[in-house]
C-alpha cells in the first residue's frame, strides 16, 4: 500500500463527522475557554465532560485562531474533532 492511500484508523470518516454533528446539533456546552484560553483545566474539564457524555460541544469566546484552538483542545484531551461551527467545538 502506498503512502497515499494509507487511512489513519483512529480518525473519523466524513459521514461519521457528520451524524456526530447532527447528533450534537441541541446540545448546549459544557466547556467555555475564555480568556485564559487553553488552561490545563479547561481541557481536564472537557476530558471529564467526554467521560460523562462522550460526546460534547465546547464554545470559544472570541478566539484569535478558532481552527487552530478547536485542534489544540481535541489533540490536547484525546479527542476527535467533529466539527467547528460558528465558535462551537464538536
Amino acid at each position: 500500500m502506498s503512502e497515499e492511500t494509507k487511512i489513519n484508523i483512529n480518525e473519523l470518516a466524513g459521514f461519521q463527522r457528520k451524524y456526530l454533528r447532527g447528533l450534537a446539533h441541541g446540545f448546549k456546552p459544557i466547556v467555555q475557554v475564555g480568556k485564559g484560553g487553553i488552561t490545563d483545566s479547561v481541557i481536564l474539564a472537557i476530558e471529564q465532560g467526554l467521560w460523562d457524555h462522550e460526546l460534547i460541544k465546547v464554545r470559544l469566546i472570541r478566539p484569535e485562531d478558532k481552527k487552530g484552538a478547536a485542534k489544540e483542545l481535541a489533540e490536547r484531551s484525546r479527542a476527535e474533532l467533529c466539527g467547528l461551527v460558528g465558535h462551537m467545538v464538536v
